[in-house]
């Protein structure tokens, strides 16, 4: 038989290109009847990675001896680049089976013989230390992109790292041995607001809604949610209320979270998001039962006598909420006290040592304990030390959450981080809204993608000072901002328009996904609760670049350009470097395989 006459197998290994069965397929090392060691980027070897079109003719020896060490080679090298192929592409077929076929055939000690030459040996340890090098820095890049210009979570072209050239500057490096914080996820807020919004839209429409937010693969995959314990701002299905607001009832025997189970209440709308992903719940409590407080009108605190019953109605919450399959990870004792409940932080830590955490531990209640939410950074560092200090109640603390409505003082929480650097943060809150400080100069709703820099940036401000976890309030509005609850004596004002990170036109059922909903979508689809923020440095001029590595190894990179021009720039990683092309006013997220390294 003539080599130039068998019929072209596919190849696992270089000149890739996709055949009908999705192999990738090289060209022949056959030429003229003989091993052609120029095909094939200079290696002349070639199999298939496919059970379909095997090569059934077998060369005879006097064949194949024209150049036996060519087909040792051509399989070692094989060998190497088809694993890397396995990993990056999926072919999982045997590789190099025509080429062992052909070795088995022929008289093993013509090869040996051969193989003594000291100079083949050498070109065989040169072809092989380079395709080792070729195939470490050819490591796949994916990248995703949103940006003004259009794309929404658009997946690009994959890049590919090349070797780092010595004397190039690089604008950013991301060091993989240096860790930060572990991360615990992103999401928003469950609120009867956002469920009367949704339910407007028809049924397909509201489960799409529901995809986009909730699933890891199709949408944002939120991963850590705010629920809330009775009424707040937004709780709008009806007045305002609590879980018993029968006075003096301090065994909560009429406790009841009937409003929670209704058609808009938070129950439902906790399970249906369930249907499409997992998350972790944390619920704060912006004001107890009115006769708990020492006078609803005059003095909003707590009256002292009345704290055993305020452990037992947190308790009845957590149990009720269990009872329908709703299991809260994290009780937050009040939200922003002294603006709604007016207790200091000194009753609050007495409330937690003497009252809530003895309570839940001897309930054997799993839900763990977060401190309160300061509305501000620096409320936040100036107060946690009254109660984080006191031993007694440090042991119920597993979080200290905070809100981001004074848009300054990252320092102040970055300083709280150090000085107990075992208690994750997180930012529980935070939004546009009028009474909150947004300029009335500014329309709310926000409906334009450009707005998304704004909160890409908050952000990154939030994660890089330690943060853990970054929540947004409203989840979803209409198309005024509303529809808010009023209670002028709780702080629930009228009117109280606010922008959510989607937003559903009432009256013509249009849908409108945020600038905001896609910077956030950049983090909770990409970096995953378990994820560690790693170095990164030497960012160019409005790019900012935050770096995490993954349990399985993987690195995510997120890259942001609030520029108004394209942005083209590098990344080093170990003796690696990436080029970018970063799209103006845009969000790129970058991903590859951390165990891959170049040659040095």
């Amino acid at each position: 038989m003539n080599w130039a006459d068998a019929e072209t197998p596919q190849s696992g290994c270089s000149a890739w290109s996709r055949n009908s069965f999705g192999c990738l397929s090289g060209p022949s090392l056959i030429k003229n009847g003989t091993f052609d060691p120029t095909s094939t980027y200079g290696f002349g070897f070639q199999a298939h990675c496919s059970p379909f079109n095997r090569v059934e003719s077998i060369p005879n020896r006097d064949q194949l001896a024209s150049a036996p060490l060519i087909a040792i080679l051509s399989i070692a090298v094989c060998k190497l680049e088809s694993l890397a192929f396995s990993l990056l592409f999926g072919c999982m077929a045997e590789p190099c089976e025509s080429m062992l076929l052909w070795t088995k055939r022929s008289k093993m000690h013509r090869l040996k013989t051969r193989a003594k030459n000291s100079g083949t040996i050498a070109f065989a340890l040169a072809v092989f230390f380079l395709a080792s090098s070729a195939t470490a820095t050819a490591q796949e890049v994916r990248t995703f992109v949103s940006s003004k210009a259009g794309d929404r979570l658009t997946r690009k072209p994959s890049l590919r790292f090349e070797q780092y050239p010595k004397s190039s500057p690089v604008a950013v490096t991301i060091d993989d041995s240096t860790m930060h914080q572990t991360i615990d996820g992103f999401g928003a807020s469950f609120l009867e607001a956002g469920l009367i919004c949704l339910n407007s839209l028809p049924p397909e429409e509201r489960e799409s809604v529901l995809r986009a937010l909730f699933d890891p693969e199709q949408g944002a995959g939120f991963s850590a949610m705010k629920t809330v314990i009775a009424s707040t701002d937004f709780m709008s299905a009806g007045p305002f209320y609590s879980y018993d607001d029968v006075v003096g009832d301090v065994n909560m025997e009429h406790f009841s979270i009937t409003r929670d189970l209704g058609p808009n209440g938070l129950i439902p709308f906790i399970k249906m998001a369930r249907r499409y992903g997992k998350f972790v719940l944390q619920a704060p409590m912006d004001y107890p039962p009115d006769w708990m407080l020492f006078d609803v009108s005059t003095n909003q605190d707590v009256n002292p006598k009345y704290y055993d019953a305020l452990a037992r109605y947190y308790l009845r919450y957590l149990q009720e909420y269990e009872k329908n399959d709703i299991f809260v990870d994290y009780l937050s004792l009040f939200n922003e006290p002294d603006i709604y409940t007016k207790i200091p932080y000194n009753e609050i830590n007495l409330l937690l040592r003497d009252h809530v955490g003895p309570l839940l531990t001897k309930e054997h209640i799993r839900t763990r304990i977060m401190l309160s939410e300061a509305p501000y950074r620096e409320d936040a560092a100036r107060n946690y030390p009254l109660v984080l200090d006191d031993p007694a109640s440090r042991q119920y603390v597993s979080v200290a959450p905070y809100h981001g409505y004074d848009n300054k003082d990252w320092d102040k929480i970055q300083a709280l981080h150090r000085k107990y650097p075992d208690l994750p943060l997180w930012m529980t809150e935070v939004c546009y809204a009028y009474d909150a400080g947004t300029p009335k100069s500014m329309p709310l709703p926000r409906f334009d993608f450009e707005d998304g820099d704004y909160w890409g940036n908050q952000i990154f401000n939030d994660l890089e000072v330690g943060t853990s976890a970054w929540i947004y309030w409203n989840m979803i509005l209409d198309e005024k901002g509303g529809p808010w609850s009023v209670s002028e004596i709780h702080g629930n004002p009228d009117p109280n328009v606010q922008h959510p990170v989607v937003i559903i036109d009432r009256q013509s059922k249009r849908v409108t996904y945020t600038g905001l909903y896609y910077y956030l979508a950049h983090f909770s689809k990409f970096v995953r609760p378990g994820d560690v923020r790693i170095k990164s440095s030497n960012s160019p001029d409005g790019v900012r670049v935050m770096a995490f590595k993954r349990p399985d190894g993987k690195i995510v990179a997120e890259l942001m350009n609030s520029k108004n021009d394209d942005v083209e720039t590098s990344v080093r990683f170990h003796e690696q470097m990436l080029r970018v092309k970063l799209p103006a006013v845009s969000i790129t997220t970058a991903i590859w395989n951390s165990v891959v390294k170049s040659n040095p």
